[in-house]
């Protein structure tokens, strides 16, 4: 099931005046519900919003290369493993996650770093969906000190180990503590969790928390 909330960016200098422009129109707004999910509508470009992200140009042989993009992630202490779509925002605002019908694989919201930066990448994916059980239906028993694997799409890794988590009604989302700027090379991951409101959907949303081993 689908997460509900709205980010703030990264630290990036590059990203501050579009950071506040945002914080104005979508600091706290919510999805509704974790079972209907919207279609994408806004993608965030990979180049333009992630710190350190070269930009290619054709014919320029000293152009820095983009860097890789995450392509899995993995719980191996729970056998949580899933492939990485990129996420950004809805045209509301809120931010995207990936369709009912791919539960199994998890996104990576394209607004904050690449895992492995120094900042907080944000890795959000469902529980279950109408289709049945999905790839973070396990995450609420991971343990502190539990290893979370990112694979980028050249096959490199890093790992982080868990620090913490916990469970917040989406009305009270930390949307700061989540994507706001951080020293740390800082990892969330975030489900849905808690009981079902009337509709059937969960009420809060489970974070987890990690850092760079």
């Amino acid at each position: 099931m689908s997460p509900a909330h709205r980010p703030a960016l990264s630290r990036s200098r590059t990203v501050v005046a579009l950071f506040a422009t945002l914080v104005l129109l979508v600091l706290v707004g919510l999805l509704t519900g974790c079972s209907a999910v919207p279609d994408p509508k806004v993608r965030v470009a990979t180049g333009a919003s992630v710190p350190g992200a070269g930009v290619a140009t054709a014919g320029a042989s000293d152009a820095p290369a983009d860097p890789a993009a995450p392509a899995e992630v993995a719980v191996p202490s729970l056998g949580i493993s899933g492939s990485l779509m990129e996420l950004g925002l809805n045209a509301d605002g809120t931010v995207e996650v990936p369709p009912a019908e791919r539960g199994m694989t998890a996104g990576w919201y394209t607004g904050g770093v690449l895992p492995g930066q120094v900042g907080a990448a944000v890795v959000i994916g469902h529980n279950d969906t109408r289709f049945g059980r999905a790839v973070f239906h396990d995450l609420k028993k991971i343990a502190k000190g539990a290893d979370i694997t990112v694979t980028d799409t050249n096959g490199d890794t890093a790992h982080f180990t868990v620090t913490a988590t916990e469970s917040v009604g989406k009305h009270a989302f930390p949307t700061e503590k989540v994507y706001g700027p951080t020293q740390d090379r800082a990892l969330r991951l975030i489900t849905c969790d808690g009981d079902f409101d009337a509709q059937g959907h969960p009420v809060n949303n489970l974070i987890v928390y990690a850092e760079l081993s």
